[in-house]
């Protein structure tokens, strides 16, 4: 089974390119048998970039999740607290190996759907 992740283009690239080891989520599927997430770059890109494998998840309290991240987060340290505003914990999805796209997909003509908020589960 595979989730379809919606991510600000900057950051998405930064997964391919291989400075953003960690993608961080405030809240996280509940499937626990999730092996690859695909990449939407949202607004302007629009499209379904590419894809990686998941190695693990981490689910930490901030400050924890912070250390063990920060050297391959792809954000600084403001960003970071300021994406989890006041949530106590967080979740990072530790990248394992990706796969960018030869040529993006539409998320309407190949996958008949519309972009999710956060996530959504595919078959």
């Amino acid at each position: 089974m595979k989730v379809l992740l919606s991510i600000k283009p900057c950051f998405a690239e930064k997964i391919f390119d291989g400075s953003k080891k960690f993608e961080f989520r405030r809240a996280i599927f509940k499937n626990a048998h999730i092996k690859t997430i695909l990449v939407y770059a949202s607004s302007p890109t629009q499209k379904v970039i590419g894809e990686f494998e998941v190695y693990q998840i981490l689910s930490q309290d901030l400050k924890t999740l912070w250390e063990e991240t920060k050297e391959h987060a792809g954000i600084d340290e403001e960003y970071f607290y300021k994406y989890f505003g006041d949530k106590r914990q967080g979740f990072a999805i530790k990248i394992k190996k990706v796969k960018k796209y030869k040529t993006p997909l539409c998320l309407k003509e190949h996958y008949k759907l519309t972009p999710p908020q956060s996530f959504l589960y595919m078959e």
